[in-house]
C-alpha cells in the first residue's frame, strides 16, 4: 500500500457536520460512528489495543479550557493516556476490525493455531473478523468458526487489490462475478446470526463501475451494512477516492453505509459525511501514521476543534507501542518495531536519524533505548537536531 496520497484535497472544516455520535449495525452498537480499516500486516490485537487507547476521550475533560484558544494552542486533553480506563462510549475509535484472514485457511488449520489469527481480548470490543475467500461453503464454515469465537460481526473482504489474493478469486477479484458474490451472501448469511457486513470497492475497472448493485444484493441478501473503498481494483491506492460513489450507494439502499478512502485528518471525515451522507468514516493508512486520528474526530465532534500531537506525545506512543509487541513475547516483535518506524516518526524533526538507530538495533531492548536516546536529545533541544524529514521507508502492508 502507498503510504502517501496523491494529491491530497484539503477540506475546510464544515460550520455544522459532524461523524455521528452513533450507528448501529445490526445489534451491535457502535459509537462513535468511526470505523479502524482492516490492515494486513498492521491491524494485529497489539495495534488494535494501542489504536483503542490511544483514542481515549472525554467531552468532560475539556470543560475548564478556553473556548477562544486555538487548536495547536490549548493544553492537552485529560483523560488521553492509554493507561486511562476506557469505554466505547469515551472512545475516539467506535469499532476495530482484524487483519483479513483466509477462510480456507482457517477451516483448515487446527484449533489451537487459529487462535493465533482470531486472538482478542475484552477491551477490543466492538470487533469484527474479516475473512477473504471465494467458496461459498468454505466461508460459511469459517464464519461459524468467528461467530464461535466470539467476534461481535464478520466481514466479507471484496476489497483487497493485491495480486496474490486476487489470483484465487479472492478480495477483489470477487467483483467480476455478482451471481457468486450473491451465493457467497446467501450462504454465509445463513450460517451465522451475528451481524454480517462487507467491504469492497467501486469495482474491478472504470468500465466495471459495479457498487450500487453490488450494495443491493447486499442489502437483499439479509447483510447488516456495507462498506465502500471509493477506488477499483485497478486503482489500488492511487489517485482519488470518488465519494460521489459512496454517496450513490447511500441513495441506493436502507442498511448503513460505511464510507472508506482519503480521510486523513477530522476536516476529511466530517467532509466525507457532509458530501455523501454515510452512517460512518471507516480510516485505514491514516491511523499508522496518526494513531490520535480517531481521538481528534472524537473531540471535534464534541467541541468543534482538535488538537495535534507534541513530540512527547510521540515519544510515548512509540515507546508504549513497542513496550506492548515485547509484552506478547513474539519472535518478530523487533522485526515489526522496525517496520512501524517509518509510520510512527512521520513529521518528527530528525526521523531519518531515528529510524536509522532503529533498523540497525539488534534487538527490542536496543530498539526502546535507541528511541529514548533520541527523544532525550529532542526535549532538550539540542541545536544539531536535523529538520523534519519525508519518510524514506514503505511499509508492507495492504488494506482489505
Amino acid at each position: 500500500m502507498k503510504k502517501s496520497w496523491d494529491n491530497p484535497i484539503e477540506h475546510a472544516m464544515p460550520q455544522s457536520t459532524r461523524v455521528p455520535a452513533s450507528l448501529q449495525i445490526g445489534n451491535v452498537i457502535v459509537a462513535p460512528a468511526t470505523v479502524l480499516a482492516p490492515m494486513a500486516g498492521v491491524t494485529d490485537t497489539v495495534f488494535r489495543r494501542f489504536i483503542r487507547n490511544a483514542s481515549v476521550f472525554s467531552a468532560a475533560s475539556e470543560a475548564d479550557t478556553s473556548e477562544n484558544m486555538g487548536r495547536e494552542a490549548r493544553p492537552p486533553m485529560r483523560p488521553a493516556s492509554v493507561d486511562d480506563a476506557i469505554s466505547n462510549q469515551q472512545s475516539g475509535c467506535g469499532l476495530i476490525m482484524t487483519e483479513f484472514t483466509s477462510a480456507d485457511g482457517l477451516s483448515r488449520m487446527r484449533e489451537s493455531k487459529r487462535k493465533r489469527y482470531l486472538t482478542f481480548y475484552d477491551d477490543e470490543h466492538p470487533i469484527a473478523a474479516q475473512l477473504f475467500g471465494s467458496n461459498p461453503a468454505t466461508l460459511a464454515e469459517a464464519a461459524r468458526i468467528v461467530e464461535d469465537t466470539g467476534f461481535d460481526l464478520v466481514d466479507l473482504n471484496l476489497g483487497c487489490p493485491a495480486k496474490r489474493v486476487v489470483s484465487c478469486n479472492g478480495g477483489s477479484g470477487l467483483l467480476r462475478d455478482l451471481p457468486l458474490i450473491g451465493e457467497i451472501f446467501r450462504t454465509v448469511r445463513a450460517a451465522v446470526t451475528i451481524p454480517f457486513t462487507v467491504k469492497f470497492r467501486l469495482g474491478w475497472n472504470d468500465n466495471h463501475i459495479i457498487c450500487v448493485p453490488l450494495a443491493k444484493l447486499a442489502e437483499d441478501s439479509g447483510l447488516n451494512a456495507v462498506s465502500l473503498h471509493a477506488r477499483t481494483r485497478e486503482q489500488g491506492y492511487t489517485g482519488q477516492a470518488r465519494w460521489h460513489h459512496i454517496a450513490e450507494v447511500k441513495d441506493a439502499v436502507k442498511i448503513p453505509v460505511i464510507g472508506n478512502g482519503d480521510v486523513r485528518t477530522p476536516e476529511d471525515a466530517c467532509a466525507l459525511i457532509a458530501k455523501t451522507h454515510c452512517d460512518a468514516v471507516m480510516i485505514g493508512r491514516a491511523a499508522p501514521a496518526n494513531p490520535w486520528i480517531f481521538r481528534q474526530i472524537a473531540q471535534y465532534t464534541a467541541t468543534g476543534r482538535y488538537d495535534m500531537p507534541t513530540d512527547a506525545d510521540r515519544h510515548r506512543m512509540i515507546r508504549t507501542y513497542f513496550e506492548m509487541l515485547l509484552a506478547e513475547a513474539l519472535p518478530e516483535a523487533p522485526g515489526k518495531m522496525k517496520q512501524f518506524a517509518s509510520w510512527f516518526t512521520h513529521g518528527v524533526r530528525g526521523g531519518a536519524a531515528l529510524r536509522k538507530s532503529i533498523y540497525e538495533s539488534k534487538s527490542g531492548a536496543a530498539i526502546l533505548d535507541a528511541v529514548d536516546r533520541f527523544f532525550s536529545r529532542e526535549e532538550a533541544d539540542t541545536p544539531e537536531m536535523p529538520p523534519a524529514d519525508a519518510v524514506d521507508f514503505q511499509p508492507s502492508f495492504v488494506e482489505s
